[in-house]
């Protein structure tokens, strides 16, 4: 029996095609369940967390929209919203595979707090795009009445950009640890967790994205996991990406790794922190294994037939 820290992407709760309903969203849901549900069958601990990318872009949204009729949520409060909407969700759908298959397992989520160093110096260069696209003269007023810093965002208008720090502690991890001991499946770290500054022991939310492959690294190394699965859209990380002397990786070591990273293989904002999370995992303690691949590849990358396999 394995420990195992499962990193959800976004097309494990989210269809493109489909609408970007609460309905649709728990369709997708109950679909990405039954992959994860045979990971546990196996006897395996398992702990998820997710994105919350669009998620939390939409309640933002709302928020701005209807700001003339009720004060809007500032931004760490809506990342906790969109880490209780996705929690209750693959709880729920979750719940129910294991109950149609004869496991008598808890599902919980919790709400959860990251610390960030404020002296990060993600602060002074803001690069995570959140929330609608303006016009310039929209973003102008913006700036000039929120003092929030806006961009142009690749043609299509200009957004509210915020930091994106490094995780640096889990201020929930007692409270997941205790879960995992009661044999609790533990959603946790839901959008890379609700960024926190803690200044003389007390915790005041920020505006920023922590990276949720970064943040499950940190939450995998805490609670000693024996493995970090990250699903994404594809079955292998690749170098060479997307030309004609693309190539494929299996079973590669973090020296390998290290050197694909140096060769500049892997995007900023897609891969690359797959690929650092990957590495730190396996680095911080030996016999620990990183995997990264796809949801229908998950069951089968953890046998060593499929995925990308770091160790």
């Amino acid at each position: 029996m394995k420990k195992i820290v499962i990193a959800l992407g976004g097309n494990a709760l989210q269809d493109g095609n489909k609408g970007a309903t609460a309905e649709a969203q728990l369709e997708i849901v109950r679909e990405t369940v039954k992959h994860l549900a045979d990971i546990i069958e196996d006897g395996n601990t398992v702990i998820i967390t997710h994105g919350n990318g669009p998620q939390v872009g939409r309640i933002v949204i709302q928020n701005e929209i209807a700001s003339d009729v009720t004060p809007a949520m500032p931004f760490d409060v809506c990342g906790a919203m969109s880490q209780g909407m996705i929690g209750y969700h693959i709880q729920q759908a979750l719940g129910d595979e294991l109950r149609k298959r004869g496991i008598q397992k808890p599902v919980a989520t919790v709400v959860t707090q990251v610390v960030v160093d404020k002296k990060d110096p993600a602060f002074n260069n803001p690069t995570k795009p959140i929330g609608p696209f303006y016009s310039k003269e929209e973003a102008a007023k913006i700036n000039e009445e929120k003092g929030y810093i806006m961009i142009e965002d690749s043609g299509r208008g200009y957004r509210r950009v915020i930091a994106s720090p490094e995780p640096k502690r889990i201020v929930e991890l007692e409270t997941i640890k205790t879960l995992l001991e009661k044999d609790n499946v533990v959603i946790a770290v839901g959008g890379g967790g609700i960024p926190v500054i803690e200044e003389e022991g007390i915790l005041n939310g920020v505006a920023a994205v922590i990276d949720k492959d970064l943040a499950s690294q940190r939450l995998a190394e805490d609670i000693d996991a024996d493995i970090l699965i990250i699903l994404t859209a594809v079955d292998n990380v690749a170098i060479n990406f997307g030309n004609p002397n693309q190539r494929n990786l299996n079973r590669v070591n973090t020296q390998d790794m290290r050197k694909y990273v140096d060769e500049g293989h892997f995007a900023p904002g897609s891969m690359l922190p797959k690929v650092l999370a990957g590495i730190r995992f396996v680095e911080s303690k030996p016999g620990r294994k990183a995997i990264i691949t796809s949801l229908q590849k998950a069951k089968d990358a953890l046998k060593g037939l499929s995925g990308t396999i770091i160790e």
